[in-house]
């Protein structure tokens, strides 16, 4: 790397870590087959341990060139701000093909599954139990997770650690609610498109949620290791910017799947 540049943007060092990363997501996808047909999580797990060494490492580096390196300068900043924006924007459009598959067969159901909704024979959630449950979680969520970005901005370094110590913590017992509520589920995937749909949508949310959740307990801990400033801390406001598009995506899937769909 040079010393000296003419420009104000950051050029990165060659890293190795696009290439694992890439390895370690072939590698999952090529075990959950595997694991499908032969019942074996061996390649499965291979992979899910490259892809988490190689998150890892990969954070590590973009943390040392913000922090240490000072190498985020505003230009960098904006250009990272972009890319988070993006990135959400894909994400939505993920969920959008979700929704639309849902509403394409509630608002119409076919013959095949006797023409209403849910189809005959599947005995949907009360969306009045755990699924409004998760709701007020994911709303207080959003609630301390502001928080927390507001206290940072003040300077109150204690206040945004454990405003951020409760997001996490809630964000886990979403994900421990809604793995409860899977496993007492009174039908499968399989069964009509009801399943699929319903088990796809809220699924990959979970998935997010676990991610998001992840993603937070990283910022947690540079937090606690002072890399954010007052004026120095998109990473941490990127995390929230995803934690909020996860709270926005439930309250979708809570009132057009649990509610409005069953």
């Amino acid at each position: 790397m040079t010393t000296h540049s003419h420009h104000p943007f950051h050029l990165v060092d060659m890293s190795p870590w696009p290439l694992t990363a890439s390895i370690g997501a072939l590698s999952m996808t090529v075990g959950l087959s595997y694991w499908f047909h032969y019942s074996s999580l061996t390649i499965f797990i291979l992979g899910f341990s490259i892809i988490t060494i190689s998150a890892y490492q990969w954070w590590r580096d973009i943390a040392r060139e913000g922090t240490l390196q000072g190498l985020h300068n505003p230009t960098v900043i904006t250009n990272l701000r972009w890319g988070m924006i993006l990135f959400i924007v894909s994400e939505v459009f993920f969920f959008v093909s979700f929704f639309w598959a849902f509403f394409h067969a509630s608002l119409a159901p076919s013959v095949e599954i006797g023409t209403q909704w849910p189809p005959a024979g599947i005995v949907p959630f009360n969306p009045f139990q755990i699924p409004l449950l998760n709701t007020a979680i994911l709303l207080a969520s959003g609630v301390t997770i502001t928080w927390s970005h507001h206290a940072l901005m003040n300077g109150n370094h204690s206040q945004s650690v454990q405003a951020l110590a409760i997001t996490i913590i809630l964000g886990f017992y979403f994900s421990a609610l809604q793995a409860y509520e899977y496993i007492e589920a009174p039908f499968s995937i399989s069964e009509a498109v009801y399943g699929s749909t319903f088990f796809v949508a809220t699924g990959f949310h979970g998935l997010h949620v676990i991610i998001g959740s992840t993603f937070l307990a990283v910022c947690l801990y540079r937090m606690m290791k002072f890399h954010f400033s007052a004026t120095h801390h998109f990473g941490f406001e990127a995390a929230a910017w995803y934690w909020h598009f996860v709270d926005v995506v439930w309250l979708f899937l809570y009132v057009s799947i649990y509610w409005w769909g069953g």
